[in-house]
């Protein structure tokens, strides 16, 4: 059996910039550490419980079938934060019939981005026995 140490989503962009600044200054992503040199230079954030390492560059955009889920505190909060940043938001913020509550963006790519909020509750929150 494998045992998993960390892990990270890769992303390679078709503009490693525009893609830095999107996610390292629209929105707010602290950085866990940088590699390498130049605009294909590696940069790292925290996603909470993972990371997103932008690096590279590829000629295509990624794949439509690919999504980045993050759980946030707030979600109207996030939604005024990354308005006033500039976020071009998708969808705002609504309770889906499942509970959640859920925002849409995309990045630079199309990258599609729930931007999640779990009331208190949810089931998601319910940990029996603890």
């Amino acid at each position: 059996m494998v045992h998993v140490l960390s892990s990270r989503t890769l992303l390679r962009p078709t503009d490693p910039e525009r893609t830095r600044a999107f996610y390292g200054e629209q929105l707010g992503l602290a950085v866990h550490r940088e590699f390498g040199t130049g605009p294909e230079r590696g940069t790292v954030y925290f996603l909470g419980g993972g990371f997103l390492e932008v690096s590279g560059r590829s000629d295509t955009p990624p794949s439509p079938a690919l999504k980045l889920w993050l759980q946030v505190a707030d979600a109207n909060a996030a939604f005024e934060e990354l308005s006033a940043a500039g976020v071009e938001v998708q969808r705002p913020p609504l309770k889906e019939p499942w509970g959640l509550i859920e925002m849409w963006i995309t990045d630079p790519d199309g990258v599609d981005i729930v931007l999640v909020e779990i009331p208190a509750d949810h089931p998601l929150r319910y940990r029996p026995g603890i």
